[in-house]
């Protein structure tokens, strides 16, 4: 999010964070998932005296941004999402999960989301990010593919959690993967009805928008936040 962060900051307060056991944080104390990074991620916004804001999640964080909203509705007004499968996962994708949970699968299954996220490029950034995600170990992407298929079986699908929420709140949605024109037409046909949800999508062909359009993607972020202020 660096780059995206460094945009919004020239006129936006912006807290950046990292999951517990993720880059500079701390070593996980132990197991963790969907409770322990919604008290991690309002952790931050207290210890930041923040007492309202937009979280912004890259990809399967959205199940922690939705949460969020959901016991927390005066505190987060709106929901940025990023490179996120917000339409009930296709089955090969519940089968890359699967075989993201076994001891003995889980390196096959990294190595082809690898290959799904580069989009056929070998753009250095994306590299960087891919060499860091490479470090983690089979505990942390055992823990993925099991809380990732928790989050699908507790909501349905993002679309659904968003329509559930009571009251609606603005939800957008940037990306760039897939290019599927079916994932777009799916979303714009959810906006069609639901005129609180919005979709962008960037030139970007990686599953890292935010890395490889930070351009495109800090500007929707601005625009869809500026809506608030003009409203």
């Amino acid at each position: 999010w660096r780059s995206v962060a460094d945009r919004l900051a020239l006129r936006r307060r912006v807290l950046l964070t990292e999951w517990r056991g993720h880059g500079d944080s701390r070593p996980a104390p132990g197991d963790f998932g969907l409770e322990e990074m919604v008290a991690d991620a309002l952790a931050v916004a207290d210890a930041a005296g923040a007492e309202t804001f937009v979280p912004c999640a890259a990809s399967h964080s959205g199940f922690v941004a939705i949460e969020l909203r959901r016991r927390f509705p005066e505190r987060v007004p709106r929901l940025v999402h990023c490179d996120w499968y917000v339409v009930p996962p296709p089955p090969p994708y519940r089968a890359v999960l699967r075989r993201l949970t076994d001891p003995e699968g889980w390196p096959e299954a990294r190595d082809r989301l690898f290959e799904i996220w580069r989009g056929g490029t070998g753009l250095g950034d994306v590299e960087s990010a891919l060499g860091v995600m490479n470090e983690h170990d089979a505990e942390m992407w055992m823990r993925s593919g099991r809380e990732i298929a928790a989050g699908y079986a507790r909501i349905g699908s993002p679309v659904e959690a968003w329509a559930a929420l009571d009251p609606p709140l603005p939800v957008l949605h940037v990306y760039g993967q897939p290019r599927d024109p079916a994932f777009l037409e799916a979303q714009r046909t959810f906006a069609a009805t639901h005129p609180w949800f919005t979709v962008r999508q960037t030139p970007g062909v990686t599953h890292f928008a935010m890395i490889e359009t930070p351009g495109e993607v800090a500007a929707a972020i601005e625009s869809f936040l500026a809506e608030a202020q003009a409203s």
